[in-house]
């Protein structure tokens, strides 16, 4: 229970004053329920006539309160017998218990009101923090986690702590208070029995813990599987066309149904253990009535209990009114082990490193005013694979630089350093003398503009996805317009049916590549960056796409340094400088002319394009 509290100190903190008013009104609620479960023993009394005691009324004092009010209690009990009989007593008694019922069940309910914020707000806070992270930890962490794990972590892990450990807040503030009070209620009329409870209590505690104490291995390994079959049915419907392309639906539907056999295997033995508790504790609860009633039962006959018959029945109710909290709190316990397991998934997110944000004395640079160096740069992904090698470039203000080579050789990674994706193995890359390390991401990717081979837009109009990533209050609907036409696509979003207002789908699904990629270049145009990188943005387009692309690519190149990774070699001819990259180095520079003339790695890549 130790991580438990842990984990309880961290999510509910904030929700202190919640949980105060909840314990508050539990407390309150089984002070009531103690004097309703009071009423039982003058009622047995009147009717199986079992006290002849007399008494006198008695003024009320500090000293000895408890004794005087239930002498007063009683007296009034007796006076209302004498004067209109026994059923009219009787009738009073029973309104009593109504009203102190009224008042347990009513903060009871208070007790739970102030539980559901927490739980409420602990999920939310959860997921926004999960959120958070996978926005702001590296691409590279991405690269070792299946993003259907990610989406089971976000989702089912997040709900697991909601319906596992949350659900058990209102147990866990309420049944220990009950079961604390009850116990010193009972050590109060008869210390003899309770030290016999105590006991015998903890033998079924011990038996209920052992069965429940693999729960939480099993249950992260069923939130481990359940990430499994998300990310197959994520990969399956994004690869859905290439699945019936090769007739694999046989195939891939065989390796599904094997993971939800698998999951469905953890889950019985997961629930079977866990659906455990509740008549292993039903059942050793009416074992320990069973032994107490024995026990109690011989001392009153022996004439050795200090406490008489009626007391003894109310001690047996108050007992086995414990029985109830105690096999609550055991399920409680059940689900927090469940809930643990999603934690700890959860956390290896949350805990994860961003090597990233660790800047100390930070340059708020807003500018780019001469030029980009790489000095002896090289880059190993994961500590195990070398990608680039002692990488040296220089990259001036207004020039556009090409990156070509073949598939593999580094160009993507040598581009992505820059806008720290990743971070250099060794060696430095600067803007204007800065290096990039000392300045603030957002600084750093203000500067810079990304039109990408696959065009990534969101589910949104194509006014909000040409706006992404610029303050809209600072934006109208003329600038926008005007970054479309300078990407050519103000004539086919006018064609649409809500003009600029139209959704465009998932991942722009309702729209052609061409298109996408020009919705894509205009929201380069609005953010208008100092520093453009376009990686291979016309490589899959049709030769009508590409030549609108293209040409909207050379209206956003004006007046920019430009970087761009080129699989057609066409399309760099003008470039100020072309690097040839092979094998992570860079083995070839110049222009078009200069490469055609050294007959070398870039001649080779000309005639094979041609």
């Amino acid at each position: 229970m130790k991580s438990f509290y842990k984990v309880l100190k961290r999510l509910a903190f904030p929700y202190g004053k919640f949980i105060a008013l909840s314990v508050i009104c539990n407390f309150i609620g089984t002070i009531f329920s103690l004097f309703s479960f009071a009423v039982i023993i003058p009622v047995l009394e009147i009717l199986f006539q079992i006290s002849d005691a007399t008494y006198e009324y008695m003024p009320i004092q500090t000293d000895n309160l408890v004794e005087i009010l239930k002498n007063d209690f009683y007296y009034y009990i007796t006076q209302i017998i004498q004067n209109s009989g026994a059923s009219l007593a009787l009738l009073l008694l029973g309104v009593v218990l109504v009203i102190m019922t009224l008042f347990k069940t009513g903060f009871s309910y208070l007790g739970s009101y102030f539980i559901i914020p927490v739980r409420t707000g602990v999920l939310r806070d959860i997921r926004n923090q999960i959120f958070k992270k996978i926005t702001t930890l590296p691409i590279g962490f991405f690269s070792d986690e299946k993003k259907g794990d990610i989406i089971t972590r976000m989702t089912s892990d997040a709900n697991e702590v909601e319906n596992s450990i949350m659900s058990s807040l209102d147990l866990l503030f309420k049944n220990p208070i009950m079961i604390l009070v009850y116990l010193g209620m009972m050590a109060w009329m008869s210390w003899k029995l309770t030290l016999f409870v105590l006991i015998v209590l903890p033998v079924a505690g011990g038996i209920i813990g052992h069965i429940g104490k693999n729960l939480k291995k099993k249950s992260k390994l069923g939130q481990q599987q359940l990430g499994e079959i998300i990310s197959q049915t994520e990969e399956s419907l994004s690869g859905l066309r290439i699945i019936k392309a090769f007739n694999a639906e046989d195939k891939i539907y065989s390796r599904f149904t094997h993971l939800t056999e698998t999951f469905r295997d953890t889950t019985n033995k997961i629930n079977r253990r866990y659906n455990l508790a509740h008549p292993v504790s039903e059942f050793l609860g009416t074992a320990l009535i069973a032994v107490v009633l024995w026990f109690g039962g011989s001392l009153i006959l022996g004439d050795t209990s200090d406490i008489s018959a009626p007391t003894f029945i109310y001690y047996l109710i108050i007992f086995y009114s414990i029985i109830n909290p105690a096999k609550e709190v055991s399920k409680a316990t059940y689900s927090i082990q469940k809930g643990l397991a999603s934690i700890e998934r959860i956390d290896k997110i949350l805990n994860e490193e961003n090597p990233l944000t660790k800047i100390e004395n930070p340059i708020n640079k807003t500018s780019f005013d001469s030029k980009i160096e790489y000095k002896n740069v090289s880059f190993t992904y994961n500590q195990q694979r070398t990608v680039l090698y002692d990488i040296n470039l220089t990259i001036e203000k207004g020039k556009t630089i090409a990156l070509v080579g073949q598939s593999g050789s580094g160009k993507s990674t040598l581009v992505d350093l820059l806008p720290r994706y990743y971070d250099v193995t060794a060696g430095s890359i600067s803007i204007d003398g800065v290096n990039i390390k000392n300045i603030p991401l957002f600084n750093l990717r203000e500067l810079m503009g990304n039109v990408n081979q696959e065009a990534i837009l969101f589910n949104d109009t194509f006014y909000n996805n040409i706006i992404f990533g610029v303050n809209p209050e600072q934006i109208t609907q003329e600038d926008v317009e005007r970054a479309a036409k300078i990407a050519n696509a103000h004539e086919f979003i006018m064609a649409s049916e809500n003009g600029y207002q139209t959704n465009i789908g998932e991942r722009g699904s309702k729209l052609s590549g061409g298109q996408r990629q020009r919705i894509s270049i205009a929201r380069a145009i609005l953010k208008n960056p100092p520093i453009l990188i376009l990686d291979e943005a016309t490589s899959a387009l049709d030769t009508e796409s590409e030549r609108l692309v293209q040409s909207a690519l050379e209206n956003l190149m004006k007046n920019r340094t430009t970087i761009v990774i080129a699989h057609r070699l066409s399309t760099i001819k003008n470039a100020d400088e072309i690097c040839v990259v092979h094998d992570g180095r860079i083995v070839e520079r110049g222009k078009h002319d200069e490469l055609i003339a050294l007959n070398g790695v870039y001649n080779k890549l000309q005639k094979l394009q041609k």
